[in-house]
């Protein structure tokens, strides 16, 4: 008689199959819509195959411990996961209120070694995303260094392929490069095409072909290389789990194959990847990072994106940034570039004012006395390696920096500037000031990239020192925006304070007080508008997204590249949020000039450039773009996206970006590159009824065809280096 109990937990749209028995650890069997869960009554034995493949709720590695039945570079069969017992359960409400939130929580141990750990589920009525991490606790009498936790593991992946089929063909594994300037390159190949094959020895008695398909992100930029996120995706059938890692630092996720099937394990910093170790005294705990997952039946990555948009919204920290939409001007990209001054800035205060623009953020450099021009390591400003004080340059402003802040404000826009927050150059008097506890350490000594030391804001001298800054500027500027920057990597971590612990897990603790002071920030200023930056798209992640109602996605400089970046952003960021430059200049023709608008105005339009050195003509166009954006822009909030020509390849001559919003309209916009030939057609299926109004375009007039009948769009764009920006209304349909 089987000894196994189930536990089915969840909603409709997404629920989860558990198995325990007292000789081995909690398993996740599957997950996804409630009717499609095996029945483990009506199939007794498809549940047992199921149970034999799966993973432990949560896979722990121990210093130690080792794994067991295999080895290898792979984080699973990790001897203290398969230790663990299950001790209980609870199902829970959501304690804020939330009725459509619900909570599992399942309790396990191993009385051995007193590890305790608790693996926490969220789901959300409606909406088929699981919210997952774990908490660690030593119960027991002896230390016991943590080396690897999952926040989410999963098998069985390969479970609904047909008999026959090949899981390493059947499976598509999306991951998205993330260069900087060339964010969200994201790419589709079948396992075998990532190098993961069945290889044919599970029959003679082993685990698999001990190999795996790995990311991995080490330091503070957490999207530096690749987006913290992956989808697996059936090629046949469109069924597909989408995961983001919930984290601003060190991340790890990987795919590999177990027992002929297919796992998913995602985690925070690892010992083997990140230098990450974590030395529980009797009594200390762990929290993992979060991650979330979504699952689809159908509709592959694009129907699981929606859903995972769905989530990004539900969970972030309410801002009222994010219903208005307000048009920033930022004197920086293909403008000052770092080196503002009052005799600057005056004339494009005015011209900003002038093209629409409602807050006017200036930019770095408003705190450097060195002699303007001169130019450091790496082409930057000769003050990069000496903020930290974040006082007003007299140099710059002679008349005083509030000069500037009251024009703006005289103008009708809300000020703003730039800060660097977790950086002190190494020339700056506060580097001496703070004690060399409040700065990334290793092996005691104090660290410097690029000439800057980064600040620890677990010390209270680092978080006193940055609270003073804002406090400052908010009280005695008035500033209603922050831009909070960061353009260091600084490695691995920092030191301690425990000399057990990695410096990963120093890394950890920053990000998560960096959070913490994130939260406080906000929480004293309901109304400031901070904005997340990090050496363009480089910290583009959820644990940032859910508090900051703003993210730069980019730096690139070329209106002619930065299409393919705006058009794959709401990938990671949903269109709210997701800041794109729009720069023109008076070299730019008036198509030119197009292209360049279009390709901020379905996300956040973030203007630079020199408006004040445009003709009267090519400042129309750009009034005449933000007029347009001030008239739709209400609707972003609730859309979907979607990409009729596919996902934007980065030469593709051209390239589509769709959104529909909850009251039934489909925006569209469409550029033409270089080279790419006169005319598209664009298949349309979630677009019914007659054809598009023109919202936007500027040099020769697009021709538009609507096929009503086979839903697709016949455009044609006269010129190269052109868009246009379209909108399908609800009354179409």
């Amino acid at each position: 008689m089987s000894t196994t109990t189930y536990l089915r937990w969840g909603t409709d749209e997404l629920s989860l199959l558990l198995a325990h028995d007292p000789d081995g650890p909690v398993r996740l069997l599957a997950v996804g819509a409630a009717a499609g869960l095996p029945d483990p009554t009506r199939e007794p034995e498809l549940c047992a195959r199921y149970a034999h493949r799966a993973l432990p709720l949560v896979e722990i590695q121990l210093a130690g411990g080792g794994r067991i039945g295999t080895s290898g570079k792979r984080h699973v069969d990790g001897a203290a996961a398969r230790a663990l017992r299950y001790t209980g359960h609870e199902e829970q409400s959501d304690p804020t209120g939330d009725a459509d939130l619900h909570i599992l929580r399942v309790h396990l141990a191993d009385e051995t070694t007193g590890l305790r750990v608790t693996a926490i589920h969220r789901v959300r009525e409606g909406l088929p995303v699981l919210h997952v991490e774990a908490s660690v606790e030593n119960d027991g009498e002896r230390p016991l260094t943590l080396e690897y936790v999952s926040s989410f593991a999963l098998a069985n992946l390969a479970r609904h392929l047909t008999d026959g089929g090949h899981w390493e063909d059947g499976l598509a594994l999306w991951q998205a490069a993330n260069p900087w300037s060339g964010e969200f390159r994201w790419s589709r190949a079948t396992l075998a095409e990532r190098g993961l094959y069945d290889v044919g020895m599970v029959p003679f008695g082993q685990t698999g072909s001990k190999n795996r398909v790995a990311l991995t992100s080490t330091g503070a930029w957490s999207s530096s290389e690749h987006l913290p996120m992956g989808c697996l995706e059936e090629t046949e059938t469109g069924r597909a789990l989408l995961w983001q890692i919930e984290h601003n630092g060190s991340w790890h996720a990987e795919l590999g194959d177990r027992f002929g099937d297919v796992y998913v394990a995602l985690s925070g910093p690892t010992d083997r990847e990140h230098q990450w170790r974590r030395r529980l005294a009797p009594g200390q705990s762990f929290r993992t990072v979060p991650a979330a997952v979504a699952f689809v039946e159908e509709g592959g990555f694009e129907a699981a994106l929606a859903a995972m948009t769905r989530h990004r919204r539900a969970t972030r920290r309410p801002h009222p940034d994010h219903q208005g939409l307000p048009v920033v001007f930022n004197d920086f990209m293909n403008s000052l570039m770092g080196e503002p001054n009052t005799e600057a800035l005056l004339p494009l205060v005015d011209a900003a004012a002038a093209a629409g623009a409602e807050y006017f953020c200036v930019d770095a450099g408003w705190f450097d006395d060195e002699p303007p021009g001169v130019v450091g390591p790496g082409g930057v400003p000769g003050w990069w390696d000496a903020p930290g004080e974040w006082e007003e340059s007299s140099r710059r402003f002679p008349g005083g920096l509030k000069e500037v802040l009251d024009r703006i404000r005289a103008a009708g826009m809300i000020p703003g500037l730039w800060l660097e927050p977790e950086v002190v150059g190494v020339r700056s008097p506060v580097a001496a000031a703070l004690p060399d506890e409040a700065f990334f350490r290793r092996d005691g000594v104090r660290l410097a990239e690029w000439g800057r030391h980064q600040l620890d804001l677990r010390h209270p001298a680092a978080r006193a020192h940055l609270d003073e800054v804002v406090d400052r500027l908010v009280r005695d500027y008035g500033v209603g925006y922050l831009k909070l920057d960061h353009n260091i990597d600084i490695g691995p971590g920092t030191d301690g304070p425990d000399p057990g612990d990695g410096p990963g897990h120093g890394l950890l603790g920053h990000n998560r007080a960096y959070l913490d002071w994130l939260d406080c920030v906000l929480d004293r200023y309901p109304a400031l508008v901070v904005e997340s930056c990090a050496a363009g798209g480089s910290r583009t992640d959820h644990a940032i997204l859910s508090r900051l109602p703003i993210h730069s996605v980019t730096d690139q400089q070329d209106f002619r590249l930065i299409p393919a970046v705006a058009a794959a952003a709401p990938t990671a960021v949903t269109p709210e949020q997701g800041a794109i430059w729009a720069y023109p200049l008076p070299e730019h023709g008036e198509a030119e000039l197009g292209m360049v608008m279009v390709s901020a105005m379905l996300g956040r339009v973030h203007l630079s450039g020199r408006p004040d050195l445009l003709t009267p003509d090519q400042a129309s166009v750009v009034r005449r773009a933000v007029a347009t954006y001030k008239t739709y822009r209400h609707l972003l909030p609730g859309t979907e996206p979607y990409w009729p020509l596919g996902l934007p390849g980065w030469r593709h001559g051209w390239l589509a970006l769709a959104l529909t919003s909850e009251d039934g309209t489909t925006l569209l916009a469409l550029w033409r590159r270089d080279g790419a030939p006169g005319t598209v057609t664009v298949p349309l299926p979630r677009v019914a009824g007659d054809g598009p109004h023109v919202l936007f375009s500027a040099g020769p007039q697009p021709v538009c065809r609507w096929d009503a009948d086979n839903r697709a769009l016949w455009v044609g764009l006269p010129a190269e280096r052109s868009a246009v920006l379209l909108a399908f209304r609800e009354e179409a349909r």
